[in-house]
């Protein structure tokens, strides 16, 4: 009889394989009229949002309370001019007050999509990639449902204490919100996690994965942007990287994968995954690209701006066909 870790090896390549037969399928219709033209998010206002955070403001480790407040608030300022009318979710881990803010945009629906950024960091660091770059990912997205309405209700959440110690604890700000809609009997279309989106390299051997068996499937130079989900989601991880490659010319990858593969539940998905709702993770790849990741060199001036313009732009469109239904 084959071994337990022969199947799991077999269990992965069948899913690889299946994976590379669904991105190959004919791409769901996107209604090209919804779509906003590459160019609305502006790279200048990306930069300005991840120098503020990771150069301004903070430290914004957990332990630094002044820090995480100062970026909390301008987090909700800007969801605030984008007319989100943000709010704080307050919780408590021992006796000290963490703080996601939340913003919503659409109709009042019983189903919602839910996007989020953490935007605590892995000690007095930078964090520029990590996670600067998804929280002004968030940001910026307020602004174009400010002006491009959902048809659903969409909530954007700026998340805190993803990082260690509380990662994969309770205290996690995502488990919190997760919970709440759980809780409140929220109905989630969709989660997507945005987490690191600015680090890109066109060099030779650039992208690294954490199994040698995915080097088959993907590329070799890091210059593409990744779905990420996990087995039971193949519609939901399909249709967001189709939807999102039909309005940018930056390369989309897809990755539907078992939990024990190392780096799939490596963000805040992980906790929507754990109260049963669908979720996918954004991502450049994390460590498995860039080499800054949770060190002092993981800088603003380290991420292109141009194309995170266009991957948030692609996470609009994506958004904006599972609106439709």
């Amino acid at each position: 009889m084959p071994t337990i870790a022969a199947l799991a090896l077999i269990m992965i390549v069948a899913s690889f394989v299946t994976l590379g037969v669904a991105l190959r399928a004919p791409a769901p219709f996107v209604d090209v009229s919804l779509l906003v033209k590459s160019d609305v998010v502006d790279p200048v206002q990306l930069e300005k949002h991840v120098v503020t955070i990771s150069e301004q403001l903070g430290p914004r480790d957990f332990s630094n309370l002044e820090g995480l407040k100062e970026v909390a608030n301008y987090i909700f300022t800007e969801f605030d001019l984008a007319g989100g009318g943000p709010e704080y979710q307050d919780y408590l881990v021992g006796s000290t007050t963490y703080q996601n803010i939340i913003a919503r945009f659409g109709p009042q629906t019983e189903e919602r999509i839910v996007i989020g950024a953490h935007y605590d960091s892995a000690g007095a660091l930078p964090g520029a990639d990590d996670n600067a770059s998804g929280v002004a990912g968030v940001i910026e997205l307020a602004k174009l449902f400010r002006d491009y309405p959902p048809n659903i209700g969409v909530e954007l959440v700026a998340y805190c204490l993803e990082e260690p110690p509380y990662f994969r604890t309770p205290s996690m700000g995502s488990a919190v919100h997760a919970k709440s809609l759980r809780d409140e009997g929220v109905k989630v279309r969709a989660m997507y996690s945005l987490e690191m989106l600015g680090f890109y390299s066109d060099e030779p051997n650039s992208q690294r994965y954490p199994s040698r068996l995915l080097n088959f499937f993907y590329p070799s130079v890091g210059n593409f942007m990744t779905v990420v989900g996990t087995f039971g989601q193949e519609n939901l991880v399909g249709r967001v990287a189709k939807a999102m490659q039909s309005g940018t010319s930056l390369p989309i990858y897809a990755i539907r994968a078992p939990k024990f593969l190392v780096g799939i539940d490596f963000s805040d998905h992980m906790n929507y995954w754990n109260n049963d709702y669908p979720a996918v993770m954004i991502t450049d790849t994390s460590f498995y690209r860039n080499a800054n990741y949770h060190t002092e060199y993981d800088t603003a001036d380290t991420l292109d701006y141009e194309r995170m313009a266009q991957t948030i732009t692609a996470v609009w469109n994506s958004v904006t066909y599972l609106s439709n239904g």
